[in-house]
Order: C-alpha cells, then sequence, then structure tokens
C-alpha cells in the first residue's frame, strides 16, 4: 500500500505544479502587457501658426503639418511616436520675407523637417472632458535635437480629441540667425500655436 501511494503521488504532484505555473501566468499577465492607445492627428484639420514680434509689429504666419501617430499608455508614463511639420511650407504673407526665412534662416530646403519626438507624459487623460497633459521629448530644428516639454490641453469626447499646444522657441539660443537689422529689432523667441484634432484607438500590445 505504501508503494502503491508513493506511485501515486509520483503523478500527482507534477501536475500540481503545472497548474500552479499556469495560474502564475495568468495572475502575472496584464503586468506584462498594458493596453495601449494610438492618437492619429488629421492634418486637414490642424493649424500650426506663429508668432515673431519685432520693433514694429508682429508677424504671423503658418505651417503644415506633414504627419503624426503618438502612442501612450494611459496607466503610465510610456509615450512614443512623433509629430512632422513640413519646414518648407512656412508663409507669412509676404513672399520676400519668406524667402529671406526659408534661404536664411530656416534653411528649408537642407532641413524640409520639424519633428517633435515624444518620449515621456506626465498627467492623466480622462475619457471625456478636458486634461492637461506634459509630454516631454527631443525638437529637431535645423537638423539639432533640443529637449523640450510641451504644456497639452486635450479635450476628449467619446474617440474624437482636441489638443491645443502653445510654447517658444528659442530660436536665436538653439543657433539659428536672427533676422534683426539696423532699422529692425525681432525676439529671439517665436511663439508657437498648434489646434489639432484627430481620434484615438486603443489596443493591447501583444
Amino acid at each position: 500500500m505504501i508503494r502503491k501511494a508513493h506511485s501515486h503521488w509520483r503523478f500527482i504532484i507534477p501536475i500540481f505544479l503545472v497548474v500552479c505555473i499556469a495560474l502564475a501566468g495568468t495572475i502575472l499577465a496584464p503586468a506584462s502587457r498594458s493596453q495601449e492607445n494610438t492618437f492619429q492627428i488629421d492634418p486637414a484639420r490642424t493649424t500650426i501658426e506663429f508668432a515673431l514680434g519685432s520693433t514694429l509689429h508682429t508677424v504671423h504666419g503658418t505651417f503644415a503639418l506633414k504627419s503624426s501617430a503618438i502612442r501612450f499608455d494611459p496607466s503610465g508614463e510610456t509615450i512614443s511616436g512623433a509629430i512632422v511639420v513640413d519646414a518648407t511650407s512656412g508663409k507669412s504673407g509676404n513672399s520676400g520675407r519668406d524667402a529671406r526665412m526659408h534661404r536664411e534662416i530656416l534653411e528649408s530646403a537642407k532641413f524640409p523637417d520639424i519633428v517633435f519626438t515624444a518620449i515621456k507624459i506626465t498627467g492623466v487623460l480622462a475619457s471625456e472632458g478636458t486634461s492637461e497633459l506634459q509630454i516631454s521629448g527631443q525638437l529637431r530644428l535645423h537638423g539639432v535635437d533640443h529637449e523640450v516639454t510641451l504644456p497639452v490641453e486635450v479635450k476628449a469626447e467619446g474617440k474624437n480629441l482636441e489638443i491645443n499646444i502653445h510654447f517658444e522657441i528659442p530660436y536665436v539660443q538653439w543657433g539659428l540667425k536672427n533676422p534683426s537689422n539696423f532699422l529692425l529689432r525681432v525676439s529671439d523667441k517665436v511663439s508657437i500655436d498648434i489646434h489639432a484634432s484627430g481620434h484615438g484607438l486603443s489596443g493591447e500590445n501583444p
């Protein structure tokens, strides 16, 4: 009887261990698999405006969005993706001024893209209503990366999202030419306002 019992346990113990491992895997799986959201910005419903102050007046202009896709985990600080702005699309309403901007300051023929690459997100995105977030990352301008943190306001209504971003770029400090001359003094910082609409998608990482 004793030998028979020992033989019986030889089969039960391995089965028991397999069941325990399987249960542990089921319990731990959600910790290693996070819910990821993707925000796709619609270029046709996006405006990128700039304002550059001077001693005479403030110059206003626009740029066009080329592409964008942002992926983030709302349960943590994980974010990735990029916003690409077409540097060659910059317009201020004055052809001579724009030609100088592209030729001497942006050198947009050589550096056609302005790219913001998202690295970290701070704040909680509400499924409905307005949220205030901070998105940190790298802004590539004139071929050089700069660390920035953008204040982002997000208005959510179902899967439809609207974002508003306002920030300043110290373009002279970043190595770009100041267009000032002996008659006209121009600010060494340019203000940027982004108003964008898009939609969010949810999906689970494998």
